[in-house]
């Protein structure tokens, strides 16, 4: 019997892991990144050297981003207010 290990995701993931827990695509991140999510809140660039900068690859704040998408549920086509 093989035993089963159980990945608990950072709260920083790359795009590749947020692509893999949240089903967003490579496109809608980065339209979200570019209108609506803040550096340092939904993301932000990182650099082994410590110094990053516009080029940098980005790591992505999963809780941050859940709740982007969660607050998005009030404003679904053909959703009503209560």
């Amino acid at each position: 019997m093989s035993d089963v290990i159980q990945l608990v995701p950072n709260k920083w993931v790359t795009e590749k892991k947020l692509t893999e827990i949240t089903g967003l695509r490579s496109g809608t991140i980065e339209r979200a990144r570019k209108n609506s999510w803040f550096v340092g809140r939904e993301y932000m660039h990182v650099s082994p050297d410590g110094d990053p900068n516009p080029n940098s690859q980005c790591m992505y704040n999963l809780e941050a981003i859940n709740q982007w998408i969660e607050r998005q549920s009030s404003k679904q086509p053909g959703a009503h207010s209560c």
